[in-house]
């Protein structure tokens, strides 16, 4: 999402090829990044992701996810999740990242005035002419996540083989307490958006600090509370602990959490990504884990699924 927005072409690129260059192969974006900025039109992250595989080379080695939902013309089929606005976004985001097919093409949210049939029928149109691999979803609640599976399951239609949800150690509930369950039953890839709570989980932030300049600070806010600062704290004393950064921590929690596969990162420049690799070798111990789940336990009602369980 920071591509074309807050990182430029040339801090994309960074941030790629270091990216790339630890071991990572699995980029996500989405069409509507970023249309919400001064001067884009929506599509720029795809047309750097674009760029920057071409320039390198590279595309055999990656994993080019993407989404589709939001408007992107004038028109009836300008945005949703109709066959009309799905064949069309998909040639465009084709066009945009440079490749011949999207090796995960998701749904950004659900779309309520269109049969959830019609929308498979038109991804199936599109596996079959080679243009997308796999579908995933995203931003759905569970009792529409368990309906579309089982349509696709009843039709012999390509059904979601990934969510990607809104999770952190401070925003667990929408995850945790039932769409952990199914996309274990129906063995779904889990791939969370937002792990750092918008770069609050980082230790950027401080109770009663400077105000940070950054324009996701509004939407952080949200987190400034009693609750919020508790689970920053036992973050940072875990980190401490094992000498690493807020960061990884908190990733290497997540990565913990029953069902995920990997959480989606977000960094402006190499120095930000690198504060979050040390993640992947990071091993929290028993009493780490329960710190942070008892700070983080206000964010994650009673009798919902717990980790472990």
């Amino acid at each position: 999402m920071q591509f074309g927005w807050t990182a430029d072409e040339a801090a994309s690129f960074a941030v790629m090829d270091a990216f790339a260059e630890a071991g990572g192969n699995f980029i996500d974006t989405a069409d509507i990044y970023s249309n919400w900025a001064a001067g884009n039109q929506g599509g720029d992250s795809e047309l750097i992701i674009g760029r920057w595989m071409k320039e390198r080379g590279n595309r055999g080695g990656m994993v080019v996810a993407t989404k589709l939902r939001g408007r992107m013309w004038d028109g009836p089929d300008g945005d949703g999740l109709g066959r009309g606005h799905i064949i069309r976004a998909c040639e465009d985001s084709l066009r945009r990242l440079q490749v011949e097919t999207i090796d995960l093409y998701q749904t950004h949210w659900f779309d309520e005035n269109v049969p959830i049939e019609e929308t498979l029928r038109a991804f199936e149109e599109l596996v079959k002419a080679g243009k997308i691999r796999h579908i995933g979803a995203s931003n759905y609640r569970p009792h529409l996540l368990k309906d579309a599976l089982n349509v696709a399951a009843a039709n012999n239609l390509p059904g979601y083989a990934t969510l990607q949800p809104h999770h952190s150690l401070v925003h667990r509930r929408e995850y945790e307490e039932e769409l952990a369950g199914i996309c274990t039953e129906y063995g779904l890839g889990v791939i969370p958006y937002s792990p750092l709570a918008g770069g609050f989980l980082t230790g950027k932030y401080a109770k009663g600090g400077e105000r940070v300049q950054s324009p996701r600070a509004g939407g952080v806010r949200q987190y400034f509370t009693d609750e919020g600062w508790a689970a920053l704290e036992a973050v940072k004393t875990v980190a401490q602990a094992h000498s690493t950064t807020p960061s990884a921590v908190a990733l290497a929690w997540q990565m913990t959490v029953p069902g995920i596969t990997s959480p989606i990162v977000g960094a402006n420049s190499p120095a930000q990504l690198a504060d979050q690799l040390p993640a992947l070798t990071l091993e929290l111990t028993a009493a780490d884990r329960e710190v942070l789940l008892a700070a983080s336990r206000p964010f994650l009602d009673e009798g919902s699924l717990h980790e472990g369980s």
